[in-house]
């Protein structure tokens, strides 16, 4: 079940175009705000040409500016080798217990008001945050665990003329993919064709609670008559608005 993959569908909105006619400088400005303002609830595909889909940027600070679509990587872990030990700090110093502590251990070392040495206190507070940074750490390896056996799951992507095995974290938008059945579906996808006679598609989701739902998807006709071969598929240039 080959499908285009936008990674992140939106409203179907149309782009704001510039006029042909010549105004004033003031409002060619506004004009070109209103589609810097707009292009981030906007978004256009188009299958098999991942140059043409990596060439839509994003304003994010100035004019520091980054792709548009993101990638299909997963990434649920919150710390890196280099974060964790100035992230972690900053989170346990931000629960009032801690704070309390710290701020007691900062009066015991004043001399003329300290009742107690400071690492009498100094001391249970550090056994206390390395216990609690050991047990982030180990959460934390485990989503590193988690996301790298997700990201380097197996799919089918279109690539020139035929079909090759990469993996999930390597899928990009306006990607074809073949699905067969008992497949885990790798990311929002767009449904072409079907093996099925009327081009369905059933799909099982699972919530939280462990409900599960069977779905079905029916392609356009259009698409599912015209992509009845390898060939054809290559050859695909649908463009989504």
């Amino acid at each position: 079940m080959p499908a285009a993959c936008p990674r992140q569908p939106g409203p179907s909105l149309p782009v704001l175009r510039r006029p042909t006619s010549m105004g004033s400088l003031a409002q060619r400005e506004d004009l070109q705000d209103d589609e810097d303002k707009n292009s981030a609830f906007t978004w256009e595909v188009q299958a098999n040409n991942r140059a043409y889909n990596a060439q839509f940027k994003e304003k994010v600070f100035l004019c520091w500016r980054r792709k548009k679509y993101k990638t299909n990587v997963i990434r649920t872990a919150k710390y890196n080798f280099f974060s964790f030990l100035p992230l972690n700090l900053y989170e346990q110093l931000h629960r009032v217990s801690n704070l309390y502590f710290l701020l007691i251990i900062i009066l015991q070392s004043i001399p003329d008001i300290s009742t107690l040495p400071w690492f009498s206190l100094g001391a249970p507070m550090v056994c206390l945050l390395f216990i609690r940074a050991t047990r982030d750490l180990v959460d934390d390896i485990g989503r590193h665990k988690s996301d790298r056996a997700i990201n380097n799951r197996p799919c089918q992507i279109l690539m020139g003329k035929s079909f090759k095995r990469k993996k999930w974290q390597n899928l990009c938008v306006g990607d074809v993919v073949c699905l067969h059945k008992d497949n885990i579906v790798p990311a929002d996808m767009l449904l072409l064709a079907s093996t099925e006679p009327s081009s369905l598609c059933y799909v099982e989701t699972v919530d939280i609670d462990g409900e599960t739902n069977l779905k079905f998807r029916q392609a356009l006709m259009v698409t599912h008559k015209e992509l009845t071969s390898v060939k054809k598929m290559a050859s695909f240039q649908g463009e989504r608005h």
